[in-house]
């Protein structure tokens, strides 16, 4: 037997330490949870406020990176706003609200500094939707403002509560494709959406499926109006400066900053010079109804002269209760996405579950302000990152710019063409949808999440956001089931491998699987393990969906390529199972067969890949056991490698495995379903376990243990009374290997026949 040791570093006596760990009890683990809470609870309050870590070393270096980039975000979040306010069918005002509190209040509890808060395309649409759900389900009771405000106030409480609570791995569920399909999806809608408005085509619900507004606004092409020359000048023109900016960073590198600021600049430059326009033209052309020859904002209030607390009572909440999966969800997710990503790009770590704090709280403060629901914008928070902001405390000044635009600039935002809001959103979402190459990319890493990301995109453009989205979590979800429940196992084969270690070469062995061949090279030849030694490798953890595929993989193969013990010519069918589909009788050829596979000595279970493993497949791996033995008709050795979990030690030894003896320690059920109550089965030997998994004593005797330890140079690794336990693949196939050479096969059946 190979035994894995270290060398002892200690002369004092001790007893194996193994013991504490191969057989943990219950006791040890609920005693790590039994400490001091004031530490903790200590921790926990201050990780609620991030700033408290780092305003204290608040400089004047970062204090000039947070004024560039805050005073760079408000010029482009003043103009966006109002634009957003406009899909989500609210006043113009209420997007400036949103985008105040927004910035504002989320510097206190930001883990990430590029974030920007505020309105975005896709929670705004979701707003438009909700509050035409409501208003159709009731009508009359309330505006629309009532409805976006109470929103915001319920899904901030849900988002803060699953913060506080720290289970925002729940957000982990949901993978990179699904989240960029539902974008793209959402960003085409969006902009369909908004080209009627552009074009001043009106007459057809914009809000209704995509492929329905593409097809009403082709219909509707000979109906376009004045409003187009500003919204096709616009968002022309928004295109140019990029194109324009683009091309002269390449020919001027040294005037790259500067061309920077020149590009995200052009948002107010283009709404400024339309509203110029706009103003020319229509100040003298008023009807007598007090109409202009085309759609412009018109009224503005002056400051916060709408703000007021949130209305929100029982059938409010019920009405809303439908739609707040989806609302709570695009809330989320949106933000957590863009913040790792943004953590990703800029070398520093976000958390989770305070990001979710913090846009909870801000919502939920934000209700009290007129604000309709805010989350993380992917464009302001790219603009944020390369203005250079320092630290979360931009926001204030972006707030600042906010309010001095609410206080001081709403005469002039009168006269700013609805067609020119609509250039800036096209513009906006564009960036939203995901990038041939990228799109490429998920079919290279991975083409099932290709055609998740296709599913989202599909749905959302024929269907609506929501099923959109509700695809894309269902299909995620159900893949990863898929995959837990279908894990990729394989029997391994042997290649001799050399490496060089200065001027040393060191010949070792590794295992590949057998069929996949697991290199690219196909000269490589993967050698077959010694005869009647199988060698497994788990590829997930071991549990009980997965389980009884793992099963079957095992006794098939078994069945398949080893030799059967039993003589069925010499079995009656009288005493042959009911369900026993072999052949009637057994022919000199199937005879002959059968003699030529080899016998079945040991099967080796790599666990390197194993993590976890429950009762049901610690049973399904008992029942594999005595369905193989029931095939050989004498017991098979089952070693197991690279078990380093105590925890997956302990479910094994639960069920018999480690010791090595077959039918002594195996019981016949770890834990029945439907206990035997009117006694024991003449082979239910669970009682004979031979050790107390509790408390972690052993009925197999360790002769005078101590002696023996303290005479050693050498340590075990695993301990001796569970010699089948190995702590790696190598020891555990030479282990096996080894038997093949003390006692044939043959001999050890004639040898239990006789016994």
């Amino acid at each position: 037997m190979v035994i894995a040791a270290v060398k002892k570093t200690s002369k004092k006596v001790v007893n194996y330490p193994e013991h504490d760990v191969e057989f943990v009890s219950s006791k040890d683990w609920l005693s790590r949870f039994w400490v001091n809470p004031l530490p903790p609870t200590k921790a926990y309050l201050l990780s609620l406020f991030p700033i408290l870590t780092w305003i204290h070393r608040y400089n004047v270096g970062w204090l000039t990176g947070d004024v560039i980039a805050g005073l760079t975000v408000g010029m482009v979040l003043v103009p966006q706003s109002m634009s957003y306010a406009q899909i989500a069918t609210l006043p113009p005002q209420y997007g400036l609200y949103s985008s105040f509190i927004g910035v504002l209040i989320y510097c206190f509890f930001a883990t990430s500094k590029d974030v920007s808060i505020g309105p975005v395309a896709v929670m705004s649409l979701t707003v438009a939707n909700v509050i035409k759900h409501v208003q159709e389900s009731h009508p009359g009771e309330w505006d629309g403002p009532t409805i976006a405000t109470a929103l915001a106030l319920v899904t901030g409480f849900i988002v803060l509560g699953i913060g506080l609570l720290r289970i925002g791995w729940i957000v982990e569920f949901i993978p990179m494709p699904a989240v960029s399909g539902f974008m793209t999806g959402s960003a085409i809608n969006i902009a369909a959406g908004q080209v009627p408005g552009l074009m001043g085509i009106t007459g057809f619900d914009t809000r209704a499926a995509t492929y329905r507004v593409i097809i009403n606004t082709l219909k509707g092409l000979p109906r376009t109006t004045l409003d187009a020359a500003w919204g096709l000048t616009g968002l022309f023109a928004l295109y140019f400066i990029r194109q324009v900016c683009a091309w002269a960073t390449k020919k001027w590198p040294r005037r790259a900053r500067w061309l920077f600021f020149v590009s995200v600049l052009r948002n107010a430059f283009v709404i400024l010079i339309l509203t110029i326009a706009a103003w020319l033209y229509c100040r003298r052309r008023r009807d007598a109804k007090g109409n202009f020859p085309i759609k412009i904002l018109k009224d503005v209030p002056a400051g916060f002269k709408h703000v007021r607390r949130p209305f929100i009572d029982h059938s409010l909440v019920s009405a809303l209760a439908p739609e707040l999966p989806v609302a709570t969800i695009i809330l989320l997710l949106e933000h957590i996405a863009i913040s790792k990503s943004f953590g990703r790009l800029n070398g520093y770590k976000i958390n989770p579950n305070q990001e979710l704090i913090a846009i909870g709280v801000t919502n939920t403060v934000g209700s009290c302000f007129g604000a309709y629901p805010a989350t993380g914008s992917f464009s302001r928070s790219a603009l944020k990152s390369k203005s250079g902001v320092r630290t979360p405390l931009g926001g204030v000044i972006t707030a600042i710019v906010v309010v001095v635009a609410l206080y001081g600039l709403t005469d002039a935002f009168f006269w700013i063409p609805n067609a020119g809001l609509s250039a800036i959103i096209i513009h906006a979402v564009a960036d939203l949808v995901a990038s041939p190459e990228q799109v490429f990319r998920y079919w290279r890493v991975s083409p099932l999440e290709f055609f998740i990301w296709l599913a989202a995109v599909l749905v959302t453009v024929f269907s609506s956001i929501e099923n959109g989205i509700y695809t894309s979590i269902v299909a995620s979800i159900a893949l990863l089931l898929i995959r837990l429940a279908h894990p990729r196992g394989s029997f391994l084969g042997k290649v001799s491998v050399e490496t060089e270690a200065g001027d040393k070469k060191e010949t070792r062995e590794i295992f590949l699987p057998i069929k996949e061949n697991g290199v690219n090279n196909p000269r490589v030849k993967i050698v077959p393990p010694a005869p009647g030694i199988l060698i497994y490798r788990f590829e997930e953890s071991y549990l009980y969906p997965n389980c009884s595929i793992v099963n079957s993989a095992l006794v098939d193969y078994v069945k398949e390529n080893m030799r059967r013990g039993k003589d069925l010519s010499t079995i009656k069918l009288h005493d042959r199972p009911w369900n026993d589909n072999g052949p009637r009788r057994s022919s000199a050829l199937d005879q002959v067969m059968n003699e030529k596979k080899p016998w079945l000595h040991a099967i080796v279970l790599d666990f390197s890949t194993v993590s976890h493993i429950d009762t049901t497949a610690t049973q399904a791996l008992i029942d594999a056991r005595t369905e193989i033995e029931r095939w050989t008709d004498y017991p098979v050795e089952f070693h197991f490698a690279t078990v380093l979990s105590p925890w997956i030690r302990r479910a094994l030894v639960a069920g018999g495995f480690g010791y090595g003896k077959s039918h002594s320690k195996v019981p016949r059920e770890v834990a029945a379903v439907v206990p035997y109550r009117d006694g024991r089965l003449p082979d239910d030997t669970s009682s004979q376990t031979g050790s107390d998994i509790e408390t972690g004593d052993t009925k197999d005797p360790v002769k005078n243990e101590e002696s023996v330890v303290e005479a050693r140079a050498w340590e075990p690794v695993l301990t001796e009374d569970t010699p089948f336990f190995h702590i790696d693949l190598v020891s555990a196939v030479r282990t096996a290997e080894s038997g093949l050479d003390r006692v044939s096969m043959l001999d050890r059946k004639t040898s239990e026949a006789e016994a």
